[in-house]
């Protein structure tokens, strides 16, 4: 990819881009469509010639924005890297799921359904996420506030399915716990070259947890 050609949409990528689009208005739909080509401009570049080499006018430019642009949608070359478009697919998938399944299953399918959809549009961007969090530090900072962020997500999903407060000790103790073995998941699929089915380590973190008795 060279500055000024933003990259290509592949199916998979027009799909995810519809369902994260689906419930929003034309602004929004904008707002996101802009967002996302940044952020695939950017990780264009970081693949090629590193993410310390590639600078915020350079992505703008491939991206077709100006740099004014980019900072409007990220504050910081790293809050571009940490953001992605996970957590409004896991409330929508988490909502979809029967009342009355039990709480941690219903939980892992929030997070391994749009997963799939995820890894198939993003694959390789995912992959150079993980990567860039272990080589970063300032990207780990960021990365850390950012899993604050959707631990208080997650609290309040649950909260409305137990009728627990999502301020509690016990809907905060299991959200911890999901999202440190998810984590943990998702860093050994990486540090393995993402050559393993990153479903199948889930299932595998999740089972760690044993029953919460939710």
């Amino acid at each position: 990819m060279t500055p000024g050609n933003p990259p290509t949409r592949t199916a998979a990528g027009a799909e995810l881009e519809e369902r994260l689009a689906a419930p929003l208005g034309l602004r929004e739909r904008k707002k996101l469509k802009t967002r996302r080509a940044i952020r695939a401009a950017a990780f264009g570049l970081f693949s090629e010639q590193g993410y310390e080499a590639t600078t915020v006018d350079q992505i703008a430019a491939a991206a077709e924005v100006s740099p004014s642009t980019f900072f409007r949608y990220f504050p910081t070359k790293e809050d571009l890297v940490i953001s992605d478009d996970y957590d409004p697919l896991m409330e929508v998938s988490f909502r979809s799921r029967p009342a009355d399944e039990p709480l941690i299953e219903s939980v892992r399918q929030a997070m391994t359904d749009p997963l799939r959809q995820v890894l198939a549009a993003e694959r390789e961007e995912v992959l150079l996420r993980m990567q860039l969090y272990r080589a970063v530090p300032a990207i780990r900072a960021r990365a850390l506030a950012e899993m604050q962020r959707t631990g208080e997500m997650m609290c309040r999903l649950l909260a409305e399915r137990t009728g627990l407060p999502a301020d509690g000790l016990e809907l905060r103790t299991l959200v911890a716990a999901v999202l440190a073995v998810s984590s943990e998941a998702v860093q050994y699929w990486a540090e393995r070259g993402g050559h393993d089915d990153l479903e199948s380590l889930l299932n595998t973190a999740f089972r760690s947890l044993g029953s919460p008795g939710l």
